[in-house]
C-alpha cells in the first residue's frame, strides 16, 4: 500500500500558483490635433476606433511582465478629435503551469486583469482632454487571444477533389 501511495504522489503535478506582483503604467499619450475648434462643432458623435495588443515577456523565474496596449481614436468626420494611447503593464507571477496553460494565462487572463485599469486611464484622459467621457466596453480577452491563434496557424493545404 505505501508503494501506492508513494506512485501517486510522484505523479501528480505541481502546484499551480497565480499572483498579482504589480500593475502599473508603462506608458500613455493624449493628442487633440483639433482642440479646440472640435468643441465648437456641435452634436458629439464620434467614430471610435479602438485596437489592443499584448505582450508578454519572463522578468525572472515564475515572473512574467504583461502589458497590454489600448489605442483609442475619436473622429468627427475626417478630423481627428484625440488619440489616446495607454499601456498598462503589470508583473505576475506563475508556477507549476505547463506551456499548454501558460498561453493562455498571458495572452487572455493576465490582460483580462489589466483591462479595468487601462479603461479608466482612457476615461480620465478623454475627459482631462476636454471631451465626453469613453467608457470602453468589455472586451473578452478568450475570444481575441484564440482569434490570435488562429491567425498564427499555417493556412491548411487544399486538397482536389476526385
Amino acid at each position: 500500500m505505501a508503494d501506492d501511495n508513494a506512485a501517486g504522489t510522484a505523479a501528480q503535478p505541481p502546484k499551480q500558483e497565480f499572483s498579482i506582483q504589480k500593475v502599473y503604467l508603462r506608458d500613455v499619450s493624449f493628442e487633440g490635433p483639433n482642440s479646440p475648434q472640435l468643441f465648437a462643432e456641435g452634436k458629439w458623435e464620434p467614430t471610435i476606433n479602438l485596437q489592443l495588443g499584448t505582450t508578454n515577456r519572463q522578468v525572472g523565474e515564475n515572473f512574467y511582465e504583461v502589458t497590454l496596449a489600448v489605442s483609442v481614436s475619436a473622429k468627427i468626420g475626417d478630423k481627428t478629435a484625440y488619440l489616446i494611447e495607454v499601456q498598462q503593464a503589470g508583473v505576475f507571477r506563475l508556477s507549476g503551469f505547463g506551456k499548454e496553460e501558460l498561453g493562455p494565462m498571458l495572452g487572455s487572463f493576465c490582460p483580462n486583469i489589466l483591462f479595468p485599469f487601462a479603461r479608466e486611464e482612457v476615461a480620465v484622459l478623454a475627459t482631462k482632454g476636454g471631451f465626453p467621457q469613453l467608457l470602453l466596453e468589455p472586451i473578452n480577452f478568450d475570444a481575441v487571444y484564440a482569434q490570435g491563434l488562429q491567425q498564427r496557424q499555417p493556412a491548411a493545404p487544399a486538397t482536389a477533389d476526385a
